[in-house]
């Protein structure tokens, strides 16, 4: 990682601890990870060779670009998905500042219709960061654009566990699914698709 980005990164990382403690709706909050799960993403991206990287919660971008600078390094893209279209082009900017805009793709659009309409095994790892309330709502979507051997990683996995605990226990109940919870940053829960 170049000090240009390492210098975005701890730029936003302020940027959003002080404007999450002013902001007073959740809609106004970038709820950004924490920076020890932005390193765990990049060992998991390209650890895996994740080339095909889905984000679902883009916010401001700073996940965005932990993913885009692990996609880089293997030739690979990142699609993110945000419904905010001011937080969308907050993270427009951030990419383009990183120069990592090539290695990535946005999308404003609503999750669960940007999941809906997506072919079958075309991502290799898909982060999770939106609102939880939906998650298993979006569940056999998420199984079926992910690729056989495809990772599934959801933030909040400890901080809102509570919340979790359905999606969380649904996941464990699909036959053939492999997962367990990490407790780094807020908590990563991580699952692996099954290989025919």
């Amino acid at each position: 990682m170049d000090d240009t980005l390492r210098s975005l990164l701890r730029e936003l990382e302020s940027f959003g601890v002080t404007n999450d403690a002013r902001a007073g709706a959740r809609e106004q909050k970038m709820l950004n990870i924490t920076p020890e799960t932005g390193e765990l993403l990049a060992l998991l991206v390209q650890s895996t060779k994740a080339r095909r990287v889905l984000e679902i919660g883009t916010s401001n971008g700073y996940s965005t670009l932990w993913l885009a600078e692990a996609v880089k390094a293997i030739s690979g893209t990142v699609v993110t998905v945000e419904v905010s279209a001011a937080k969308a082009e907050m993270a427009r900017r951030n990419l383009e500042r990183s120069g990592l805009s090539p290695w990535g793709r946005q999308e404003v659009a609503e999750a669960g219709r940007f999941l809906g309409q997506q072919p079958p095994s075309t991502f290799d790892l898909l982060f999770l960061d939106a609102a939880r309330e939906h998650y298993s709502d979006w569940w056999p979507w998420v199984q079926s654009v992910l690729a056989p051997g495809g990772l599934l990683v959801v933030d909040n996995a400890v901080s809102h566990a509570a919340e979790m605990e359905e999606f969380v226990a649904e996941v464990r109940a699909t036959p053939g699914w492999r997962s367990l919870i990490i407790p780094i940053g807020n908590g990563e829960f991580v699952a692996l698709k099954p290989v025919p």
